[in-house]
């Protein structure tokens, strides 16, 4: 990993964003942190104003395809994103099954600057829990943005227009 990571914000491109839980630990394994982290993600995009273009939180990481807000940046939506997943997280988990950290402190970031690339993005998105063996079909895991797009299923929160 580089020393000096480089973010390229201000070119009004979409960010393909990938983070992960703390030592790639299966934090979000169960249902419920998977709710909390969609209901938090949708908080933050209000008060943001981020918009979401796609997404899918697995146990030990999350995907997302978002644009820069406009009075803030893709890294502080993240960190506001993080903080508030892990408090309400580890507030619910109490003194057992805590542990030091939630989240890994770096984040991937990757400018999208094509509508080709943005597909390519969403449907591995949409597959990752396929791949994975979590489900046989991207319609079957309800922690992803497919359900919006496919109209199948039950969408837990509902996508932007792509500009």
């Amino acid at each position: 990993m580089p020393l000096r990571l480089e973010r390229r914000y201000g070119q009004h491109h979409l960010h393909f964003i990938t983070f992960s839980c703390y030592k790639r630990l299966p934090l979000l394994a169960a249902p419920s942190a998977r709710d909390v982290f969609v209901e938090s993600l949708g908080k933050v995009r209000a008060e943001s104003g981020v918009a979401i273009f796609g997404y899918v939180v697995m146990p030990e990481h999350v995907h997302l395809l978002i644009d820069e807000p406009p009075a803030s940046s893709p890294s502080k939506v993240l960190q506001e994103l993080k903080q508030r997943v892990s408090n309400l997280l580890r507030k619910a988990a109490g003194e057992h099954g805590a542990t030091a950290y939630f989240w890994q402190h770096r984040f991937y970031d990757f400018n999208i600057w094509s509508r080709d690339k943005q597909n390519e993005k969403l449907r591995y998105m949409h597959l990752n829990p396929v791949k994975r063996g979590l489900v046989s079909h991207p319609k079957q895991w309800p922690w992803s943005s497919y359900s919006f797009y496919s109209r199948h299923g039950t969408v837990l929160l509902s996508m932007d227009q792509f500009p």
